[in-house]
């Protein structure tokens, strides 16, 4: 595997050793091109078919790309390159080393080159870009014209013109500028609108000594800017025009020309004598290439502004402060400064004695030294005006603490870190800091461990920065820990760090501690902040929405409290999700340090707090389904306990269905949480809560996990009647599933359950769904009789919700049998009845089964009309599943009634559909349709076309519809 290679900076490619390999025909390379796009991520045959085919794609799509990925499999066995695509489900992954992708080497040796630039270093930086720029064979993934591709193709097309401009500028730089010139005219031939080339151009044929060219470039090109785009040059041009009319000096050849190039001229170096006081530079600093660049570019700013790192702790800043101090130092004539101002300590530093110490560095003694603390940082900033001086204070505690150290004047950078954000200081720039990403913390593994010993264990390698959270600090702990016990595997740590209730007390070496450094930013917290923390690492690894506070704490409004845990950078703000809530996350370890803590709390007491937000969370979803189609499978409430949100609640709300796709994950998160703390009433009734929007979504196997995990806390609990609910939900999505006994058998306990218990209700909804398991499997008598035990039941109950649904079954049952007359009454009940309850779902799922009625009366203008307005409300309520059923009826009667013209579009927009929700027998049914219109075989009928009756939705039922 070590020596094969793969490019796709040009025609995809691959070597091994230094022999081209060939991979075959054209659509198995554009079936790599797709791997290669997605390296180390699962790609869905639906993505390769779109890459490969484009919207052309043939019907056997998904058979191709099962053969194309088999020959590339087979063509990398024979490379001895085993394991390197793996299959999981529907999902392709080529697994890849950084050094083997040719656009990663490219990204890397850019990054590299950088580096050296930054350093001072252009040998270095030159011999990068060089060797960076020659990987490229022509445009990236040439010949491949998917849309994924093209995107791709012009972000890594942007990156090259950007690595060839910095090439260019230092060849300027060495003073190569005849050869420069040369290539500089070819290149704004080829790109005549990158402002940054034709710069480049005038300053090259400027000190070549051709002056008038130069001013003729820029003459040229702001004609050409006004044609094209009706715009003037950018600022960078306009300096460099009027730099080069008045003869600046500072566009002389350099110097020193180890230097960086600044269009900029530098102030001339102060006479006082500088000061060195940076710490000495990490030896085995690792990674964090953009955020030393982003950091470096801020610090070389004329304006100077202070900038602030700012992160967990444990992060790094420190770290990556120094690096960035030292890789700008020569820029700073004037010396550098640094400060510990203890932030995290016990103690923070008083800034007058800071001050003190600072003005000594400078020079001043004894007396000399003001008593106050304004006087001492007038003084201050007096000796260091008009000194380019470089001032590093590192682990601030806040902005008071910062401010009287700052520089009254430009011409100063000043580098702070805190675990703080220090919003509140004014004109600060901030760069926040997260963890490591997989490759970084394996570097740094590797540096501090050995590359060998990690690239001979490469799985407990990964696992162990996995345990770590990819944070710097504990990595470099586990390091430590290895590389002083060379006798240990890696296996060794890996299995320590597994045991999450080990793991902090395991990443411990020396002095260093994980604990320790956590334990230094929650001992700053007010206490309701440090409870809010102990507390939040109850509730599992999901992100979290920010109202949890509330009710963890019992407190109608905490959003101070979270404001604390984020500025002190133990809580991570992800983003608003697109309900328009704030989500947050605590960091793995910090989870498990929080959890730690939190066992000093009575148990009581967590459980309340964890029984509170529970309680809001179901209250919140027992409000959102009111906003979708109602469930028949839903039963009524239990005896859970409700925490209101109040007002926040309808603004949470203000669209259910956006709601419940940001919780999705954190709901299921919320059924587990409730079965690890024995809440089995919470437990079935959140299980329960989630079934409309699990429903509508079509999504099945969430369904099953939280009923599954919810029925065994309360079969352990004895809770018969939760027992019963979630065995009626298990039935259902067993039916959906086509999985006919196991729905039986579930039903069947179901009716039992609620019949002990008292509940006519549940044992009317059970039979409802016995009678539709046994009208999909033809077993009409067993139906009609389970329908009619389940009409019995609801007998004197007013507007019982599932009398429509049993009605239009007997309806379907009827239909089946031919006996038409019959079955019209049935259906028109159950359409009174969803139309009286204002359930415009089950109106729609009604008509669409009536539609069959219609049909087999020869009345298709009827049918047609039936389901034309029952894909209206499907449309209407986001329900694209059942909306495709609709659909692929319409196309049934149609091509029945001859009408293939107007078929074939409704089939395939069904078809569309039952493709990206997974449908496989409507797929193959629509496929088998389509297969007819367009060989112009006339319709059979509906019934014989799919093995059911005349009308009715045979297959894997849609949801809703399979209980109609």
């Amino acid at each position: 595997m070590a020596g094969l290679r793969f490019g796709v900076l040009g025609p995809i490619t691959g070597w091994r050793g230094g022999d081209e390999v060939g991979f075959g025909a054209a659509k198995r390379s554009r079936v790599l091109a797709a791997l290669l796009l997605h390296a180390n991520r699962r790609v869905g045959r639906e993505a390769i078919i779109d890459v490969v085919w484009g919207t052309d794609a043939p019907r056997s799509g998904v058979n191709l790309v099962q053969k194309y990925v088999g020959d590339l499999r087979r063509t990398l066995q024979q490379m001895e390159s085993t394991g390197l695509l793996e299959s999981t489900g529907t999902s392709y992954q080529l697994r890849l080393a950084p050094e083997q992708l040719d656009s990663w080497t490219f990204s890397r040796t850019v990054a590299q080159a950088r580096a050296a630039n930054a350093a001072g270093d252009l040998a270095a930086a030159r011999r990068g870009l060089d060797a960076a720029l020659r990987l490229w064979r022509g445009p990236a993934y040439d010949g491949i014209d998917a849309e994924p591709m093209v995107v791709e193709r012009a972000r890594l097309e942007e990156s090259r013109m950007a690595a060839v401009e910095e090439l260019m500028e230092i060849e300027l730089q060495v003073g190569d500028h005849a050869s420069v010139v040369a290539e500089l005219s070819r290149l704004t031939r080829e790109h005549p609108l990158r402002e940054r080339l034709r710069e480049l151009q005038m300053l090259g044929l400027y000190r070549a000594g051709r002056q008038a060219e130069a001013l003729a470039v820029f003459a040229d090109t702001r004609r050409l800017l006004a044609d094209e785009l009706g715009v003037d040059p950018g600022p960078g041009l306009r300096l460099m025009h009027e730099r080069i009319v008045r003869a600046d000096t500072a566009l002389d050849v350099p110097t020193a020309p180890e230097r960086h190039l600044d269009p900029v001229a530098v102030e001339p170096a102060a006479v006082a004598p500088p000061v060195y006081q940076l710490p000495r530079d990490v030896p085995d600093f690792t990674g964090r290439v953009i955020e030393h660049e982003a950091l470096v570019g801020m610090l070389r700013d004329a304006r100077c502004p202070p900038v602030v790192v700012a992160g967990a702790p444990g992060v790094g800043k420190s770290t990556l402060a120094v690096r960035a101090a030292h890789t700008v130092a020569a820029e700073f004539p004037g010396g550098q400064l640094y400060l510990n101002l203890a932030g995290t300590s016990g103690a923070p530093r008083d800034p007058a004695a800071m001050l003190a110490e600072l003005l000594r560095a400078l020079g001043v003694r004894g007396a000399a030294i003001p008593a106050g603390l304004d006087e001492r940082a007038a003084l201050y900033r007096s000796r260091v005006a008009g000194r380019a001086m470089l001032i590093l204070l590192d682990d601030a505690a806040d902005a008071a603490q910062v401010r009287p150290l700052l520089p009254g004047t430009a011409g100063c950078a000043v580098l702070i870190t805190s675990r703080h954000r220090l919003a509140d200081l004014s004109g600060a720039r901030s760069l926040d800091l997260d963890v490591f990403g997989a490759d970084e913390a394996r570097q740094l593994l590797a540096t501090v461990v050995g590359a060998d010993r990690v690239a001979g264990e490469p799985e407990q390698a990964d696992a162990i920065v996995r345990f770590c959270g990819f944070l710097p600090l504990a990595i470099r702990i586990a390091a430590g820990k290895l590389a002083g016990r060379p006798g240990w595997s890696l296996g060794v740590l890996r299995d320590r760090l597994a045991d999450r209730s080990r793991r902090i007390g395991e990443l411990r070496v020396g002095g260093a501690s994980v604990r320790a450094s956590f334990e230094v930013s929650v001992r700053m917290l007010a206490d309701p902040a440090r409870q809010a923390f102990r507390w939040l690492g109850l509730l599992g690894a999901q992100t979290f929405p920010g109202w949890v506070a509330g009710p963890l704490l019992d407190r109608p409004h905490a959003d101070e409290v979270l404001d604390e845990l984020l500025d002190a950078n133990l809580l991570t703000a992800v983003g608003t999700d697109i309900a328009g809530q704030p989500r947050y996350r605590l960091h793995d370890l910090l989870r498990d340090y929080a959890m730690k803590a939190a066992d000093g709390d009575p148990l009581d007491a967590r459980r309340a707090a964890v029984g509170r937000v529970l309680g809001a969370w179901l209250h919140l979803a027992e409000r959102a389904k009111e906003g979708l189609p109602p469930s028949v499978v839903g039963p009524p409430p239990g005896r859970a306990p409700r925490f209101p949100l109040g007002p926040d609640a309808r603004r949470l709300l203000a669209d259910p269905l956006a709601w419940f796709d940001a919780e999705r994950v954190a709901l299921l998160g919320a059924v587990e949480l409730a079965v690890d703390w024995g809440l089995d009433e919470l437990a079935w009734e959140l299980a329960s809560a989630l079934v409309p929007y699990h429903d509508h979504r079509s999504l099945h196997d969430d369904w099953q996990h939280g009923h599954s995990l919810a029925l065994r806390a309360v079969a352990s609990a004895g809770n018969r009647r939760g027992e019963a609910a979630l065995l009626r939900g298990l039935g259902q999505v067993q039916l959906y599933r086509d999985d006919y006994d196991r729905a039986v058998r579930a039903l069947r306990r179901s009716r039992r359950l609620y019949r002990e218990v008292g509940d006519p209700h549940g044992e009317a909804a059970a039979l409802a769904g016995l009678a539709t398991v046994h009208r999909l499997t033809g077993r009409y008598d067993d139906a009609l009789a389970s329908a009619g035990a389940a009409l019995d039941l609801m007998a004197g109950v007013e507007g019982h919700p599932g009398e429509a649904q049993i009605r239009n079954g007997v309806g379907m049952v009827l239909l089946a049998r031919g006996r038409l007359d019959e079955a019209s009454p049935w259906f028109a009940e159950a359409l009174r009845l969803a139309e009286a309850s204002g359930d415009r779902h089950r109106e729609a799922t009604v008509l669409r089964n009536l539609s069959g009625l219609h049909e087999r009366r020869g009345d298709v203008g009827t049918a047609l009309r039936d389901l034309g307005r029952a894909l209206t409300v499907f449309e209407r309520l986001q329900d694209e599943r059942c909306a495709a059923f609709t659909l692929l009826r319409v196309a049934e009667v149609r091509a029945a009634a001859g009408d293939g013209t107007r078929a074939v579009p409704a089939v395939e927009r069904a078809l569309a559909v039952f493709r990206r929700v997974g449908n496989l027998a409507e797929i193959a049914a629509c496929a088998r349709l389509l297969d007819r219109l367009r060989s112009g075989v006339a319709a059979l009928p509906v019934g014989a076309q799919r093995g059911g009756a005349p009308g009715a939705v045979t297959g894997s039922p849609a949801p809703h519809a399979a209980v109609s």
